[in-house]
């Protein structure tokens, strides 16, 4: 699998870019090396990459409004790859639909590791698309996994990769509390950590934006204190 996965690797600092490019490289898949997010964009564009390493701070467009570009019309994994580890940075980077967040100076074991987990994860969502698993209808909700589709009170929900892998896993449990660290394990495919709940949280309050903006009558997604999350 990894030989054929293509990488986009975006740093303004070009020897860390170069750096992590080597890395993928010798890691057995193909990188392609940017130093600014234009660049990536115009080239992910025409010729989609299947996961992207994204810088923060980057001169002229940075690594925040580069990623909310992305997700206009991709659901590739996004990993952030930057000096910034301020919580708050994290949250907006998850919130814009990053996938990880791996701060300076990283290990690199540990990226490559990330890298293989994303794209696992991705491959794995396609291969359920693919099978066709079916409906799934709750409080007004209807999400159809093989087609991808997600409407509440008939109107379309633009969701992220993650926000509908969450909203499918509390829809299978019809109104039983899931745990955070279970809705981690399930989505994210990797074991929770001290970090997890946070990443959770985050997407969760995401969902519940895009849910309210249909029809804020109601709760949805209700916080199950000391358990996890519920359909309301």
């Amino acid at each position: 699998m990894e030989s054929k996965m293509r990488i986009a690797v975006c740093d303004d600092e070009q020897a860390i870019a170069d750096l992590v490019g080597q890395l993928l490289v010798e890691a057995g898949f193909a990188p392609t090396v940017f130093y600014a997010a234009p660049d990536l964009l115009a080239c992910q564009a025409d010729d989609p990459f299947d996961l992207v390493i994204l810088d923060i701070m980057m001169p002229g467009m940075d690594g925040f409004a580069c990623c909310r570009e992305l997700r206009r019309t991709s659901s590739v994994p996004i990993i952030f790859l930057t000096a910034k580890d301020e919580e708050v940075d994290k949250v907006v980077g998850f919130e814009l639909g990053a996938d990880d967040y791996v701060v300076k100076p990283f290990k690199p074991r540990e990226l490559v590791a990330r890298v293989r987990a994303r794209l696992r994860r991705a491959t794995s969502n396609d291969v359920a698309s693919e099978d066709g698993p079916g409906m799934l209808e709750c409080c007004g909700i209807a999400l159809d996994e093989s087609a991808y589709t997600a409407t509440l009170h008939g109107e379309a929900l633009s969701l992220t990769p993650k926000e509908f892998a969450i909203l499918a896993c509390l829809m299978r449990d019809q109104g039983r509390p899931v745990a955070s660290r279970d809705l981690f394990e399930s989505v994210w495919g990797e074991i929770a950590n001290a970090q997890s709940n946070n990443t959770v949280m985050v997407h969760i309050r995401h969902l519940r934006k895009k849910l309210a903006a249909v029809d804020s009558s109601q709760e949805f997604v209700e916080t199950v204190w000391g358990v996890g999350y519920k359909l309301g």
